[in-house]
């Protein structure tokens, strides 16, 4: 027997980005109504997913959409999905957060709805290993996540298993079932409600997923607020026909109900395909080269909420200040974790309209005045330029050298203090990391210095600019933190970079920190910080990095060969492709026998971690590197920004060594 058991989830967001405050009312009517009316006439079963927050406002414009909501669910017609409080996410916020947001989140549908949703969409599906621990804490018994993105990194996994739910597996060994979301099927959805294709057309579509025996499959997992409703997110957004796009839902609903080899199932349903022979498998969503995996194509990544729109990097460092103070103060309410999940949503980080931003820009401010205040330092640093004698210094007109009991650090003075070999002598005798010079790889393609420590930031269209230049640093010691400093002011076309080198004997640490003196940050792709590992000094078999993506635990990917470059473009308009959350500030990449751990200050600058490996002859290229702004269609150039901190921009990243014993 064939049968196609066929699942639909609508996602239901009040605070959709590019939808103003005032038009919500609007689409409750247009969308949000006629959803419930289509599915109820149909007598076909629904998935509703929608935020805490969404919500609490449709209960506040149109409660009695809210109680039309709860007789469905009663009668068996419709089912809530979960999310989260706020549409937060996961693999960019620390754990605390994302607790608090689920906590919220249920209480929310237990207060409105009495309900408590057995499966939650993940937010965008951005998804992570890390975050299989919070939902399985708040007694989610499966997520609904993408099939495609992942998919096209396990080639290993069979197609069948796209019609099956499966076991993802977390960084501890722990699962949760992951019912799929299919990108594809869902645009297709989209296009025939549109118009673009016959109901034959989609039909034909359909039956191609039809096989032997009992199957599962996603007609539909997004938005809500497209049919009969446009949000004004493209210019080439659909045009609305004078058909009804919930009537050619409804035409095509009562095609496939009359079809005997399909039938319609909700959601949740789907876990019963576990005890299938080609479900229940246990697998990793994730991969070395696509760590955060989400819907849609490319252009669709992890970036677009850390460090693109109108300014990810600002809002999410301001979020990081609120959260390491509410995480340390003895007098933080629900209220005030409340506001953070709202605050940290992702709707404020993609196609915002003018209007709404202000409003977000100035709730945030606010907020994080009361809850962040700056602090000012209560003295001075002392600096001079006594160097101890624990430090020995050499100079030969280009390098300069610095040695003490631990560290040897080469500096090239006419390349901007980049790196030209660190060695942490308490664990091994070579260099770490450093500059591959030019000739380096055999191939005419990798012909170039790759440097560490420097900075690089290109425009569309224009010629990069970098920190590369010949200095004259100053060395100073400081007195009070007993560390020594080498900076440099380094002009560049949009102005200063100011560098700083700094030297920590007694934990055997180095310290680069970036302020750019200029007066915008223009759109463009600004990358700071690399480390380039030294390939003679790490075993290229047991290579790995690790970080946190949400999860109270680290997250290991083993490079074994694959190539990795996540800060590749995906298109002319998308200048990256994946990155790393570092949700605990912390970066480690290193073999079996010892690793560099870099650590950043997400309260001082929100960068996320990008990774770049190829086996090239005569060894291979392994770096790893941090990105303060990318580019793609949700970038604005904001020339009205006040929070602290956003010009002049600083970053700051700290290097230690390691025995993996």
């Amino acid at each position: 027997m064939t049968l196609l058991n066929l699942y639909c989830l609508f996602h239901l967001n009040l605070n959709y980005s590019a939808i103003e405050a005032a038009q919500r009312p609007l689409v409750i009517k247009k969308c949000y109504w006629p959803l419930l009316k289509l599915f109820a006439d149909h007598d076909i079963p629904v998935g509703i997913e929608m935020t805490g927050y969404t919500l609490e406002e449709i209960l506040r414009i149109d409660p009695s959409w809210v109680a039309e909501f709860k007789k469905l669910v009663r009668r068996g017609t419709a089912e809530l999905v979960g999310s989260g409080y706020s549409q937060v996410i996961g693999p960019l916020v620390p754990a605390k957060v994302i607790d608090w947001n689920l906590k919220l989140g249920m209480a929310t549908y237990e207060k409105i709805l009495g309900i408590r949703p057995k499966i939650a969409l993940v937010n965008e599906m951005a998804y992570s290993a890390g975050l299989i621990e919070h939902y399985l804490l708040h007694g989610y018994q499966g997520i609904v996540m993408d099939w495609s993105n992942p998919k096209s990194l396990h080639p290993e996994w069979p197609e069948t298993w796209r019609y099956f739910p499966q076991r993802a597996v977390g960084p501890q060994g722990e699962t949760i079932p992951a019912i799929w979301s299919d990108s594809i099927a869902f645009q297709k959805f989209q296009r025939y409600t549109h118009g673009d294709y016959t109901l034959e057309e989609y039909a034909t579509y359909l039956r191609s997923h039809q096989g032997k025996g009992r199957r599962f499959f996603p007609l539909y997992t997004n938005d809500a607020e497209i049919f009969d409703f446009r949000p004004g997110r493209y210019e080439a957004e659909a045009k609305l026909s004078k058909t009804s796009e919930w009537i050619r839902m409804g035409e095509l609903f009562h095609f496939l109900k009359e079809h005997r080899g399909i039938k319609f199932v909700l959601p949740a349903e789907a876990l019963k395909g576990l005890a299938s022979k080609n479900g229940g498998h246990r697998i990793h969503l994730e991969s070395p080269q696509q760590p955060i995996p989400v819907k849609k194509q490319e252009k669709y990544n992890i970036t677009r909420w850390a460090i693109t729109g109108r300014d990810d990097r600002g809002i999410n460092t301001a979020c990081w200040r609120i959260s390491d103070a509410l995480k340390h103060s003895t007098s933080a309410t629900e209220r005030d974790w409340k506001e953070l999940c709202y605050l940290w949503s992702s709707d404020f980080r993609t196609h915002i309209t003018k209007k709404r931003w202000d409003v977000f820009h100035k709730r945030l401010l606010a907020f994080e005045k009361r809850i962040a205040p700056s602090m000012k330092k209560s003295h001075e640093t002392r600096l001079s330029k006594n160097i101890p004698s624990m430090i020995h210094r050499t100079f030969d007109g280009r390098y300069l050298t610095l040695t003490s009991q631990k560290l040897q650090i080469s500096l090239d003075c006419r390349k901007g203090l980049a790196i030209r070999s660190l060695c942490f002598k308490y664990v091994s005798k070579r260099p770490l990391l450093g500059t591959l010079a030019h000739g380096y790889f055999d191939p005419i393609n990798m012909g170039a210095d790759y440097f560490s420590g420097h900075l690089v930031f290109e425009m569309p269209g224009a010629p990069k600019i970098t920190d590369l230049s010949s200095v004259q640093p100053e060395i100073l010691w400081d007195h009070r933190d007993k560390k020594l400093l080498i900076r440099a002011d380094i002009p560049s076309p949009l102005g200063i970079i100011r560098k700083c080198v700094e030297i920590s004997p007694a934990n055997a640490a180095i310290s680069l920190s970036y302020e750019l003196l200029w007066k915008e940050v223009p759109l463009g792709s600004l990358r700071l910080g690399a480390v380039t590992v030294n390939p003679e000094s790490f075993e290229s078999k047991t290579l790995f990095y690790r970080t946190h993506n949400g999860g109270s635990t680290m997250e290991t990917f083993r490079i074994n060969g694959k190539k990795i470059n996540h800060g590749a473009p995906s298109s002319f308009l998308v200048s990256a492709q994946h990155g790393l959350g570092m949700t605990n500030g912390i970066l480690e990449i290193g073999d079996r026998r010892q690793f560099i751990r870099i650590a950043i200050d997400k309260a001082k600058s929100s960068l996320i971690g990008m990774i770049v490996f190829e086996e090239v002859k005569p060894s291979y290229f392994f770096r790893a590197i941090f990105s303060a702004r990318e580019f793609d269609e949700t970038s604005r150039l904001n020339r009205a920004i006040s929070l602290k901190n956003p010009v002049p921009l600083t970053c700051s990243i700290t290097l230690s060594a390691h025995s993996s014993d």
